[in-house]
């Protein structure tokens, strides 16, 4: 989960609706990449990522703006559920909302799937991280104790129940971001 952002008021910038989403695939890796290793203590590499997207283990979407590849969140999913791998945003940009903005579509993504219970953990220290998740409706169900291997922190394991969706085209119904197909493809 991502590193603890910056506390105090946003830094002015473009807002989360000034950037563009979209899947990533294969071609991002080198921006993937390298916002990994500015964002996480322990970075995925080019290879676990490369493996993941071909496999089509996980997906990844992004938030691209000046300066390319601004955020992304990647999760994985079975049959009814999913799993939150990372949310990463560029430091200098975390505080505007592009960390919600990309949690909110891919729970959106997913409910529209079927989907009904998005999981995750997170560094029990990751104050930021945690009120994110928290302002989603996610409730801590669990403790890994010393589960991350570079300080011996523990993982926070939280849950949310994913409401079911409404009939096709009815009220309510809820549909993929624009640009996307039900399947969540750009």
């Amino acid at each position: 989960m991502p590193e603890p952002e910056p506390r105090g008021d946003a830094a002015p910038g473009p807002a989360a609706g000034e950037f563009r989403f979209a899947r990533l695939g294969l071609d991002d890796l080198p921006g993937l990449v390298a916002l990994e290793r500015r964002c996480f203590s322990m970075p995925w590499g080019e290879r676990e990522f490369r493996l993941g997207l071909e496999g089509r283990v996980f997906n990844v979407f992004g938030l691209f703006g000046p300066g390319g590849l601004a955020a992304y969140v990647s999760f994985h999913h079975v049959v009814d559920e999913m799993e939150i791998l990372n949310i990463a945003v560029r430091p200098e940009l975390r505080r505007r909302g592009l960390g919600a903005r990309l949690l909110g579509l891919a729970l959106g993504i997913c409910a529209g799937m079927g989907v009904r219970v998005a999981r995750l953990e997170v560094r029990a220290g990751n104050v930021p991280a945690l009120a994110l998740y928290a302002r989603f409706g996610f409730a801590r169900v669990g403790l890994r104790r010393g589960y991350y291997t570079d300080t011996g922190e523990d993982a926070v394991l939280m849950s949310l129940d994913l409401p079911a969706p409404a009939a096709p085209g009815g009220p309510g119904a809820p549909g993929p971001p624009a640009g996307l197909d039900n399947s969540g493809a750009a």
